[in-house]
């Protein structure tokens, strides 16, 4: 808890990982109005599916780019750029009258929600190196909180703004008024140059063979964590079969507090256990949780979704941790192409989960996260030399 601390008694701190958690407010907005979305189009499971897969596209489409901006403009610049158009982005959406504007509308927000994410990790990075402290895996818990605090919040404002477009301009301003008023603690940080080797001709195998893991791990993860914003809510509707819609936004909720729990802790316990513990116990968590979720009650699903949360909430910030102290590379390159990765599986996994509930059943899409788990598991205690 002294990185929570640290954060919460630095504005300098603070202002960054405010960043986080307002990327996460918007997401969590929107996570609310998938199934309206869904209705109002007349969509298919595949439909929404590749629907988002546009995100995707978006993403990929502007990873290569990330780099050039930050070193260019800038970290601290390129980050608050970033959370502010995404922020207006994702009312784009909601507002959609068609099937291929949805689509063209999702690409935008992949474009932006990849610039802000590698652009905000990397500050972090930065930061941790320049100040000599550990406040990664807090940063990741604020952006839970801010999937939290989209999912409780707009809960609350669903009944209030029967137009979707009035919520989330809502919530946009909020996030823009908000971190532009902190950017000025952050606004002006560069990324440090680094010093390359270029030894006998192995500099690519040996820079970028251990990013290779790092990024499976990270889209599995982070496909995972897709999965259930995207999906939690259809799950408990169509699985679990609830008993009113009003209770489908708690597994997604639970899974961000408990995720916001599980990151909040991950630094004190990162600096006993050391990464590679960490992020094995933290996939054998998760695999435990989908058995749970698995059974479809009600209250083993919700419990189940709490112990995914807190699983999954130590890896992503411990693969950054290491990702951004690589040697031979720059942080920004590292990161991105670890979170690029990270974050296309973030994008993919609801995806995925959408073409195997069309083909077999939404149960067995979550029989499939389950068995991507058991890997990231296998991969982790084997290449990451857990002992």
């Amino acid at each position: 808890m002294y990185s929570l601390r640290l954060i919460l008694s630095n504005w300098r701190y603070f202002s960054v990982v405010w960043v986080f958690s307002s990327l996460n407010i918007m997401i969590g907005t929107w996570v609310l109005y998938i199934p309206r979305v869904k209705d109002k189009l007349q969509l298919s499971d595949s439909e929404i599916g590749f629907a988002l897969f546009c995100l995707a596209l978006g993403l990929l489409f502007f990873i290569p780019i990330v780099p050039i901006i930050t070193k260019k403009f800038g970290l601290g610049r390129s980050t608050i750029v970033g959370v502010c158009v995404f922020s207006i982005a994702f009312i784009g959406p909601l507002i959609m009258p068609s099937y291929e504007a949805l689509c063209g509308s999702l690409f935008l927000v992949g474009i932006f929600s990849g610039l802000t994410d590698i652009a905000m990790n990397t500050l972090v990075s930065e930061m941790e190196k320049r100040d000599r402290v550990n406040i990664m895996s807090a940063a990741h818990g604020f952006f839970s909180l801010g999937g939290a605090i989209g999912a409780l919040v707009g809960t609350g404002l669903m009944s209030v703004f029967k137009i979707p477009f009035y919520h989330v301009a809502l919530m946009a301003l909020i996030v823009i008024v908000t971190n532009l008023f902190l950017a000025h603690q952050y606004l002006k940080i560069k990324e440090t140059e680094v010093e390359v080797e270029k030894e006998k001709g192995k500099f690519q195998l040996k820079i970028f063979k251990p990013l290779f893991i790092l990024a499976f791990l990270a889209m599995v993860t982070m496909g995972n964590e897709g999965a259930i914003e995207h999906w939690s809510s259809i799950y408990l509707i169509d699985v679990v079969e609830i008993s009113s819609d009003n209770y489908a936004g708690f597994g997604f909720t639970i899974f961000s507090i408990m995720m916001t729990v599980g990151r909040f802790f991950g630094d004190g316990i990162s600096a006993k256990i050391g990464s590679a513990k960490i992020v094995f116990l933290g996939c054998l968590m998760a695999a435990i949780g989908y058995l749970f979720v698995l059974t479809s009650s009600f209250v083993f699903s919700l419990l189940g979704f709490g112990i995914i949360g807190l699983g999954l909430s130590v890896i992503i910030p411990e693969l950054i941790r290491m990702a951004g102290t690589s040697k031979g590379i720059a942080a920004s390159k590292s990161i991105s192409f670890v979170t690029g990765v990270g974050f296309l599986g973030f994008l993919l996994g609801p995806i995925i989960i959408g073409y195997i509930s069309d083909s077999f059943t939404l149960k067995m899409s979550f029989v499939f996260l389950l068995s991507i788990t058991l890997i990231a598991l296998l991969i982790s205690m084997f290449k990451l030399r857990v002992k």
